[in-house]
């Protein structure tokens, strides 16, 4: 029987309830595809750090390294800076591993209602490809004399052309298994330097895949779109800032945040990618049992595709929609489900397809 080791990192807040149901699916999931996954989990984040002054031990990373991939939950809580999350945590895990592709699907399911009136599934069923590891997220930068009248503040971008190239050649490949639509989505009319050199660069790439059809966006007029004319979208490949902006976007469009996956993905696997659920912490919910635990669901799907079990990932997706169908939604979707039901209604129908 294959195995894979999984290092589980519930992290703060709802995490502790959404990766534990998760994990569930996850068991039930394997013991019907003949493959089993061996679990270690590190109680590692914003309360680690509390704790012990830093937010995994110092050899976190070579722990980590020998795992085939990493279950994550989400970090942050309010007593705790929120700028050390990103940079004590995932930016460190998506650098070291290089993590470059973030995966951020945003789909409607049937039973969901969305916010955007007049819209169904057929119209919204997309993917947000963004860079993980380079552009504006770099903390290239600092403080000058902030106290002072001449005081100062920068942040610098960084992009290279092989950190373009890599997230574009996978962009183009994910449009080609699709619908063969891709939308690189920039703002190089006003940022002339940094974002004109990733849509030449982008455009290059996409020389190569002449089956895939290739537009320009500019940022804020993909916002608009993303609410007007969702199906216009396919495959969208974006910088790392731009990106975090418009998969949130996209979570929210699909009726709540709740629902959204990601993963952190290492293409070419020689480091472990994590998959984590979009919603963050929320720790003003955390142990009620209401958090909605279909972004951590989905997210363990996108990680058993990831290490080439997609029949199985099929039909966790499958059963989440049949569970949505059903009625048996969490608060977050108006419905009156609690973590464990949403969970185990999903396991069920997983045994019952």
């Amino acid at each position: 029987m294959k195995q894979y080791k999984i290092a589980t990192i519930p992290g703060d807040g709802i995490g502790h309830e959404v990766i534990p149901a998760g994990l569930k699916v996850l068991d039930a999931i394997s013991g019907q595809h003949g493959f089993h996954l061996v679990c270690e989990t590190f109680q590692w984040g914003a309360g680690y750090y509390k704790r012990c002054g830093e937010f995994m031990p110092k050899d976190g990373l070579d722990i980590l390294r020998s795992f085939d991939a990493i279950y994550f939950g989400a970090v942050g809580l309010p007593d705790v800076d929120d700028t050390l999350p990103a940079k004590c945590f995932t930016f460190r895990v998506r650098k070291a591993f290089q993590q470059y592709v973030n995966y951020r699907p945003a789909r409607l399911f049937a039973g969901v209602n969305g916010p955007l009136r007049n819209k169904t599934p057929r119209d919204i069923d997309f993917v947000v490809i963004r860079e993980n590891t380079e552009g504006e997220f770099v903390q290239v930068g600092g403080w000058h004399q902030p106290d002072s009248a001449e005081g100062m503040a920068t942040d610098v971008s960084i992009f290279t052309r092989r950190g373009i190239e890599r997230v574009a050649h996978y962009s183009f490949r994910l449009a080609q298994r699709r619908r063969k639509r891709l939308t690189n989505v920039t703002k190089s009319n006003t940022l002339i330097h940094s974002l004109a050199y990733w849509d030449r660069v982008i455009e290059e790439v996409g020389q190569r895949y002449p089956e895939v059809t290739y537009q320009k966006m500019y940022v804020d007029n993909a916002a608009a779109n993303f609410v007007l004319w969702p199906e216009r979208f396919d495959v969208i490949v974006t910088t790392n800032f731009l990106g975090d902006i418009l998969s949130d976007l996209g979570g929210a469009i699909m009726g709540s945040l709740g629902l959204g996956p990601s993963g952190n993905i290492n293409p070419e696997k020689q480091f472990p990618s994590m998959f984590e659920p979009i919603h963050g912490s929320a720790p003003d919910i955390a142990g009620r049992g209401t958090a909605n635990p279909i972004g951590a669901i989905w997210s363990g799907a996108l990680m058993l595709e990831h290490l080439g079990e997609p029949e199985a990932a099929r039909r966790i997706v499958e059963s989440i929609e049949h569970t949505i169908q059903q009625g048996i939604l969490p608060a977050d979707l108006g419905g009156t489900g609690n973590t464990v039901e949403v969970a185990d209604s999903i396991i069920h129908n997983l045994q019952e397809s």
